[in-house]
């Protein structure tokens, strides 16, 4: 997909889109001298220590590290892959995205298959609308018009063709199938995948439908039926909801995750307008960094029965490993053979807000089920929950956090076990402190010298040795990147600073010219005299090299 869309396009985006103008949508950004400042809106803080560079085109967090262009921040707080960013951009600009071919909207099957989506989504709800019986079941749990049109939801008739009829007028079977809409079992066996079922469209976070779960109105089985995984859909890291909620509600202090699609609506229906849910049998590890990148407050709201707590340990467990410093991790569980869909209706708004309320703090949470079946009072039961405990707690990044969590572990089973700190002697995070110094603190070298002036201003390139006086530096660390700067510049001479930068996205050196980026060394504030002085010293050693060449030949 990327290779389809032209480089000079995606620099076209990059040169139109203005960073802080983008970043300003998702938070209010606040002019501080040259640059821009807010809360970080990809960890939790109460001081703001996210900037943006209206200069680089740049934003970074010296609390959690987070960094990189306008494409970046799309694709870490939207979940967007690089050409969806890109889509995102060019749709901001009020730009067509066209490929090589110049035929990218006809031709290309990925946006055929959201189309196909699109269009069944659109027949569902017209069959919703022109059939009473499906209409007469939403009633009955509750759902109003208002919220069904909300959610987009629909019915898919009785029949194995209705679907294939319809849209294959449109798009190819192929097509059909690989959109999970079709079933094949053979080559003259292919028919509709859902039937007689209330059909929830499932939407990504730019709200294009991607999937569809089903559900039977008369409880036959299978009682909920999802769409196959497919080149759109990847049930671990789909969040149901994620788009209305944004939608309704604009930025999310908090979600609340359920279990099914119907407490989705059912929560929506009564005014919980942030309630998600996560698709398949248990929450994944992308599952949760997903929700990490729209939030940092989580209710994890589980039912009450041994299935929900086995979900609500299993969370858990995925959770360990992407904990911050700052978040807020809850969970509440429904009471017995209820959930927040059956609990709300029979009990109302504020019952559910109860439970809400009484919601376990994760830390507490995972020391009262861990020792939920170990006797205390005896020193094996003491033994068996730090053998337990320990591999879990592992998982915890070097957190403060995680220092308290095995603080509270010592002192349940009264011992003393050692942990690396994570607070350094001043009281800074020890995991942080790296995040916010490293690339501010590089070690000066030439060559990083040079590459950082040259990604700042691509015009100082004129002033460069020539390619081929520099490749006599090739044993030199970074040497190689710089000529492939040079090389680019050559190529594009009028190519923007951020567009260079961009050039390297999902390359090896990507980083590094983004640590460069963030580098301040003394040599900054002229830069074309620094760029000069640099390549003097450059030429400089090279005449050195030349000279040992010379010696060793004649010797």
């Amino acid at each position: 997909m990327a290779g389809k869309i032209p480089q000079a396009f995606i620099d076209q985006v990059l040169n139109q889109t203005d960073i802080v103008d983008l970043i300003n949508e998702y938070v209010e950004l606040k002019s501080k001298g040259k640059e821009y400042i807010a809360c970080c809106p990809f960890h939790g803080e109460k001081t703001p220590s996210f900037t943006v560079s209206p200069e680089k085109q740049f934003y970074h967090c010296f609390g959690c590290g987070a960094h990189g262009t306008a494409i970046n921040f799309l694709m870490e707080h939207e979940g967007l892959q690089f050409i969806e960013a890109i889509e995102t951009l060019a749709s901001r600009l009020g730009l067509g995205v066209v490929t090589e071919s110049g035929n990218y909207q006809k031709n290309d099957s990925h946006h055929q298959l959201y189309l196909a989506m699109d269009a069944a989504s659109q027949f569902f709800q017209q069959q919703l609308r022109d059939n009473p019986e499906a209409i007469s079941y939403l009633k009955s749990r509750g759902i109003t018009g208002e919220i069904a049109n909300r959610f987009n939801i629909g019915y898919a008739p009785q029949g194995y063709g209705n679907i294939k009829k319809r849209l294959t007028e449109t798009f190819t079977q192929e097509i059909l199938v690989s959109a999970g809409l079709l079933s094949k079992k053979s080559e003259d066996k292919v028919y509709d995948r859902f039937r007689h079922r209330i059909m929830f469209p499932i939407k990504d976070a730019r709200g294009r439908v991607i999937a569809f779960g089903g559900r039977s109105m008369d409880d036959s089985m299978p009682k909920y039926m999802n769409s196959p995984e497919t080149e759109l859909f990847h049930k671990g890291s789909t969040l149901y909801g994620i788009y209305e909620a944004r939608q309704f509600l604009g930025k999310l202090k908090q979600l609340i995750i359920v279990e099914g699609y119907m407490d989705v609506i059912a929560l929506a229906q009564h005014n919980f307008a942030n309630c998600i849910a996560t698709l398949g049998t248990a929450t994944t590890t992308q599952n949760v960094k997903n929700l990490l990148r729209f939030t940092s407050d989580l209710i994890f709201c589980f039912d009450g029965d041994r299935a929900g707590k086995d979900a609500a340990w299993k969370a858990l467990q995925q959770i360990l490993p992407e904990f911050k410093d700052g978040i807020n991790i809850r969970f509440a569980f429904m009471p017995q053979g209820e959930d927040p869909d059956s609990l709300i209706r029979s009990l109302g708004d504020s019952a559910f807000n109860e439970y809400l309320n009484e919601a376990a703090p994760l830390s507490e949470y995972f020391f009262n089920n861990l020792v939920k079946d170990i006797d205390m009072e005896t020193a094996d039961g003491r033994a068996k929950l730090a053998n337990t405990a320990k591999p879990l707690l592992a998982k915890l990044p070097k957190t403060v956090f995680r220092d308290l969590m095995y603080k509270e572990l010592n002192e349940r089973v009264g011992t003393s076990i050692p942990v690396s700190p994570s607070i350094s002697p001043a009281g800074i995070s020890a995991t942080s402190k790296p995040q916010n110094q490293s690339s501010r603190s590089l070690k000066y070298t030439k060559t990083r010298l040079a590459i950082a002036l040259l990604i700042r201003d691509p015009k100082l390139g004129h002033h460069a040795l020539s390619i081929e006086q520099l490749s006599h530096l090739k044993s030199v660390p970074g040497i190689d990147l710089f000529l492939q700067l040079l090389e680019i510049i050559e190529e594009e001479p009028n190519i923007s600073a951020i567009a260079l930068v961009e050039r390297f996205h999902g390359d090896s050196s990507y980083s590094a010219l983004q640590k460069l980026l963030l580098w301040d060394p003394p040599d900054m504030d002229n830069r074309e005299l620094s760029f000069k002085q640099t390549m003097q010293r450059f030429k400089e050693d090279i005449r050195r090299i030349e000279l040992d060449t010379l010696i060793q030949s004649e010797n």
